[in-house]
């Protein structure tokens, strides 16, 4: 998901927010998130280096690959959540 993507979400989430149609996303619930995203990644290094076969290493490094694009959405939202 690209940037402009992230924006147009955003746009809409406080369009909806000024509507009170939403609560306000709170910093702390997106840092929990990233916490739980960062032990997925350490689990699936581990899994990772531990792999034999290569269909598995295959499939685990694009476990990864997502979980890392998703850390850094998560760090992306909590920049523009306690910009706001």
């Amino acid at each position: 998901m690209g940037l402009k993507k992230n924006t147009e979400k955003l746009d809409r989430y406080y369009a909806r927010l000024d509507r009170d149609e939403v609560d306000r996303i709170k910093p702390a619930h997106v840092e929990e998130v990233i916490r739980r995203l960062l032990h997925r990644e350490e689990k699936l290094l581990s899994e990772l280096d531990s792999a034999t076969k290569p269909d598995k290493r295959d499939r685990l490094a694009a476990k990864l690959k997502v979980v890392r694009e998703q850390i850094d959405r998560g760090n992306w939202l909590l920049d523009e959540v306690r910009d706001t």
